[in-house]
């Protein structure tokens, strides 16, 4: 038994919007494009309809029985559907995991200076996660880790919510915290007042307003990997 051939194709179409001639139905429930509803029609019916105005018709709902079609602008639809979408994007939180690193001989004022670089990621609605990167024999003794760790999460506390514990993955410990509630409440509204500029920019053809600039942390020289690193005796360790 032969089967059909697979086409990719096929599944990156996905679903399109029927208009006018591609609408095969014959009978289509059709909505005026002053909104009123003209009740069931045969479609080419419809069609005639639309094309006297200028408009097309447009099926919205095509698991209706008989589909729903509306009498309106294509052209324009698209483009606001296109506007909804994209003002659902930058009103969606988006909630990045900013990766700061450490290591156990990390001095205070670089703990300092990372600190309060978690804290602007935190402002800003992402979650942070302190990773301290152990060499050689430094894996032995974890007590310094988790008294770095400890003090961090003590001075975080107050706009941050421990999200999982300190634990150890490989040659690390690590820790994530997430901004608290009230911090997330504070970066929606900041959102919202940022869209509704850009729509009034938009309305009076002005520059859109910047977005913000995205914070990141250089990387440090003493984070890389410790496949070749050996302990502070000169010893040297294996790494499977």
């Amino acid at each position: 038994m032969a089967f059909p051939r697979f086409d990719p194709r096929q599944q990156q179409r996905g679903y399109q919007i029927r208009v006018n001639h591609r609408i095969r139905v014959p009978e289509v429930r059709v909505i005026a494009a002053d909104g009123s509803m003209l009740g069931v029609l045969q479609t080419h019916e419809a069609l005639r309809m639309a094309l006297e105005q200028g408009l097309d018709l447009v099926e919205v709902n095509p698991k209706a029985e008989p589909p729903v079609c509306k009498i309106l602008d294509f052209g324009k639809y698209k483009y606001e559907e296109k506007k909804k979408q994209a003002q659902a994007r930058r009103n969606q939180a988006v909630v990045q995991i900013k990766e700061v690193k450490l290591r156990p001989k990390t001095d205070d004022h670089d703990i300092n200076f990372k600190v309060n670089a978690a804290r602007r990621f935190l402002e800003a609605g992402h979650k942070v996660k302190f990773t301290v990167r152990f060499r050689g024999r430094e894996i032995t003794h974890p007590e310094k880790a988790h008294e770095q760790l400890d003090v961090i999460l003590k001075q975080l506390e107050d706009i941050a919510n421990v999200e999982t514990r300190p634990m150890m993955e490989a040659r690390a410990m690590s820790v994530i915290v997430a901004p608290k509630p009230a911090i997330m409440q504070r970066v929606a509204q900041q959102r919202a007042a940022l869209e509704k500029a850009r729509q009034l920019a938009e309305k009076e053809g002005r520059a859109m307003p910047p977005e913000p600039p995205s914070e990141e942390l250089p990387e440090d020289d003493d984070d890389d990997d410790d496949d070749d690193d050996g302990d502070e005796e000169g010893s040297s360790t294996n790494s499977n």
